[in-house]
């Protein structure tokens, strides 16, 4: 299944195996309820198109934008349900039961949420939109006045005799228009309000809100199929929202009332940083290298940037078949979304066995000869467990200033992570910093270790 990288690949292929099967299950219900073959011709032209359209835009996304892209999608899912409740209502309009009248409301609920959520996310991940939180006054009592209204009407939306002053079509049309329109503005500012550091955590809360409108579709519409499909997301995207909660020390519920990160904001100054960063070059890291026996490599969203998989790849092989260990340490939010870095390092072919969580080597770090950090910083930031002023600070994080030796690679000094903050691990005594693009500095790598390899051979008389 996807829970595991060597099955993921066969684990996609039943998934859309799964999407055509559910084609192919409508195509016959629409065949067995009498449709003629211009509804064909209008679901194929549509559906045609949606397929064009999605394979040039896919076909154009790089691994740096699937984040981004991802929520995309998630905001078409939204104005999908908030369409679908648009249609079913008025072409049905006077002859709905409650149950159906109920689904309408939620459908456009929870899509005027996804859809300008999904928005917001997609403006923050593709720095359209600042990084920072939005913190208007009284954040929580608008949250709260947003949902109340909301449930107001929904109110008058299922019994429209509760405003007598207008007729029941009025009251309906305008319950259905005010909740479209309060639940979209609810959804910029719960996103809004999370930092960009936990927007990892917002696309799975975008993931399982996506589910959701779409089993309220599936209710609306009377199609079993689609509730199941929508459940089954909203359940998945839930647990995986808890998983990352954890990983990162956040509140589940902060997160899902648009608090991630800002619940608690720090009241003292952050502890200064003493020292001075040490840089060094590529043939230092590569003695380094060549001395380590025990090599542990940290990758982040800066490996993605550059490109730097493959060199890396090349280079963590070579190492291995001198008789060197050498292993991959991935945070759970490394990138911008789940498993982004894991995806990243299959596609170089990197050994399944050499990629480890973080919870499986985080107590190894003292017993580490070298650890190549290459392009992460708030998962290694040792901010997170010495500056309670941190706006990290209680999130587990890879403790790579543990290792005997690290080299962290970096574009520049002044390139901090997605929370705004310069690394302290930057200044410790036993760091060093290889600055330039990632992509160059581990090319120059795999080629020095390539050459030191050739002659070595396998198991390597360096090896002590």
């Amino acid at each position: 299944g996807l829970a595991n990288q060597e099955t993921a690949r066969t684990g996609n292929v039943l998934g859309m195996a799964g999407v055509t099967f559910g084609l192919a299950a409508t195509a016959a219900d629409m065949s067995l309820e009498g449709a003629g073959l211009e509804a064909f011709e209008q679901v194929g032209l549509l559906g045609g198109l949606g397929a064009g359209v999605g394979t040039v835009l896919a076909s154009g996304v790089g691994p740096t934008e699937l984040p981004q892209t991802v929520a995309a999608f998630h905001s078409l899912v939204g104005l999908a349900a908030m369409a679908g409740a648009a249609g079913e209502y008025f072409g049905n309009a006077g002859d709905l039961d409650i149950g159906t009248m109920i689904a309408i409301y939620l459908a456009t609920f929870i899509g005027g949420i996804t859809a300008t959520g999904s928005m917001v996310a997609f403006g923050k991940l593709s720095a359209m939109l600042g990084s920072a939180p939005l913190q208007l006054p009284g954040r929580d009592q608008l949250n709260l006045g947003m949902l109340t209204a909301c449930g107001l009407g929904m109110a008058a939306f299922l019994n429209p005799d509760l405003i007598s002053s207008l007729d029941a079509d009025t009251v309906q049309l305008g319950s259905l228009g005010v909740v479209a329109l309060v639940s979209s503005l609810m959804g910029v500012h719960l996103t809004a309000s999370i930092g960009g550091a936990d927007m990892p955590v917002v696309i799975t809360v975008l993931n399982s809100y996506s589910g959701w409108a779409l089993c309220a579709e599936g209710f609306m519409l009377g199609n079993p199929l689609l509730t199941q499909v929508g459940a089954l997301i909203g359940f998945s995207g839930a647990i995986l929202t808890w998983i990352m909660c954890e990983a990162m020390g956040r509140d589940v519920v902060s997160v899902i009332l648009g608090g991630a990160g800002t619940v608690a904001t720090p009241k003292g100054e952050v502890v200064e940083i003493e020292g001075e960063v040490i840089t060094t070059t590529v043939d230092d890291v590569f003695e380094n290298l060549k001395e380590a026996q025990n090599i542990m490599i940290v990758p982040g969203y800066g490996l993605a940037v550059a490109q730097a998989q493959f060199a890396v790849a090349d280079i963590a092989k070579t190492l291995s078949d001198m008789g060197k260990t050498v292993r991959f340490g991935i945070h759970p939010v490394a990138g911008r979304m789940p498993g982004q870095l894991n995806v990243l390092l299959a596609e170089a072919g990197v050994s399944y066995d050499m990629v480890f969580e973080m919870e499986d080597v985080n107590d190894d770090f003292p017993d580490v000869d070298l650890t190549l950090v290459i392009g992460a910083s708030d998962t290694v930031s040792s901010a997170a467990e010495d500056d309670p002023n941190s706006s990290i600070y209680g999130m587990p994080v890879l403790r790579v200033w543990q290792s005997k030796d690290v080299v962290v690679l970096k574009r520049s000094i002044g390139n901090t992570g997605y929370a705004g903050q310069m690394n302290p691990i930057l200044f410790k005594d036993n760091t060093n910093v290889l600055l330039g693009d990632a992509k160059d500095s581990c090319e120059s790598l795999r080629n020095m270790v390539s050459e030191l390899a050739k002659p070595a051979g396998v198991n390597s008389k360096l090896k002590p």
